[in-house]
């Protein structure tokens, strides 16, 4: 069994990994114990790490802040993670594995709306709440959950607006939107297929032209056959989603097969550091975010957006540009904060009255819930990665660049 038990003092971390050797209950002292299987092995492992990063971070800030306040005393926050292997089955297993061995009765979520999807079911059944993500999948908000809480925006909206400014250039130049042509590649998990499902919408609506539709195989590391057909076939736009080792994946080989295409907008860019790993093949790839570091939002914990980027980057210096996961957990993190006080309880369906009655602005952006549990408050982004590897707000069609060798 893999876990990683993270226990969060005042500035102080204590690190146990091995074997549980005492049950924990959901508040241990003065300690709020949260638990989480998260995907730190596996094809999920990157978003894993970002993940629980965000995770970690925010519960040394929010505990250096003084911690959560519930009836008159102050708690600290801390995290218990299994490995979930990026393994569904595995991942339900775990959750009941800390439901019902380990005693936590608050739950964080997973990585992937496919965990998220396999996760759910549990911590529904055993009445725990869970403050989830990075679940976006909009089918998980039509089930019915009353214990599921999403601090993201949901699936179907991360690509849009790469399809609207494909639109927008035709219309801008006395075109016809029905005129671009579109080359699809997703993985088959849930996520990409709702991110697939809420494009082909958007395509129908101005009447474009699929003419490569794909799905990328299951272990990511191939996209070769997609790629074959796009330099046969030349779309006006290149669209793909299969989180980060689809993302690196897809960089690696535009490069290696020197694809060119007018737009490329992909997921999960920053996460993947295609800007670093990838910067030739990157330049001028569009890549949807949850978040921006120059949002103009805050909260009393973290400060601005900027102030909580760059204390992450403190505290974790590898990052040059930090993946919107990380803020988002970070985000998830503080809702748990705001529920725990909102409730003054421990009591679990109080704490989930209190959670589904938050309406917030942090950092990360706006946070209100709707009755599915879905964050009906904040939008998408799209950001365009420059020569310099910088990613800047794309808005519209007039604020692309085109640095290929094929333009509109």
């Amino acid at each position: 069994m893999k876990f990683r038990s993270l226990m969060l003092a005042a500035g102080a971390f204590a690190l146990t990994v091995g074997p549980a050797t005492t049950a924990l209950a959901k508040v241990e002292g003065d300690t709020i114990i949260l638990g989480s299987a998260i995907s730190l092995t596996g094809k999920y492992a990157t978003n894993g790490l970002h993940t629980q990063r965000g995770y970690d971070y925010a519960a040394k800030i929010i505990n250096e802040a003084g911690g959560v306040k519930v009836g008159g005393k102050s708690y600290k926050l801390a995290i218990k993670y299994y490995d979930d292997e990026s393994t569904p089955a595995r991942g339900a297993q775990l959750a009941e594995r800390l439901i019902q061995q380990d005693g936590v009765e608050f739950m964080l979520g997973p990585y992937s709306s496919g965990m998220t999807k396999a996760i759910a079911p549990v911590s529904e059944k055993f009445g725990v709440p869970m403050v989830e993500a990075e679940g976006a999948s909009r089918s998980l908000f039509t089930q019915g959950y009353k214990y599921l809480f999403a601090v993201l925006s949901t699936s179907e909206q991360y690509l849009a607006s790469a399809v609207h400014m494909a639109a927008e250039e035709r219309k801008k130049n006395f075109r016809s939107p029905s005129e671009v042509r579109v080359a699809l590649a997703f993985e088959g998990d849930p996520f990409s297929m709702d991110v697939r499902a809420g494009v082909l919408d958007n395509i129908a609506e101005y009447d474009m032209k699929v003419i490569i539709d794909d799905q990328l195989p299951a272990d990511l590391s191939d996209m070769s056959t997609t790629l074959t057909k796009v330099k046969a076939l030349k779309p006006d736009i290149l669209i793909i989603s299969g989180h980060s080792k689809g993302a690196a994946t897809a960089a690696r080989q535009i490069d290696e097969m020197k694809v060119n295409v007018p737009m490329i907008a992909l997921t999960h860019c920053e996460a993947a550091k295609v800007q670093e790993k990838f910067p030739n093949a990157a330049t001028g790839f569009l890549c949807p975010t949850q978040w921006v570091e120059t949002l103009s939002k805050s909260d009393p914990m973290f400060g601005s957006a900027m102030d909580w980027n760059e204390g992450f980057k403190k505290e974790y210096p590898s990052y040059t540009s930090v993946p919107y996961q990380s803020a988002q957990a970070s985000a998830a993190v503080y809702v748990w904060k705001e529920g725990f006080e909102k409730a003054n309880s421990f009591d679990k369906d109080t704490v989930r009255d209190a959670l589904s009655a938050v309406e917030m602005e942090t950092f990360y952006g706006d946070i209100k819930f709707s009755e599915a549990g879905n964050n009906i408050a904040k939008p998408m982004f799209m950001r365009q990665i420059g020569a310099d590897g910088s990613y800047s707000l794309v808005e519209s069609f007039k604020d692309m660049t085109f640095p290929r060798n094929v333009t509109y």
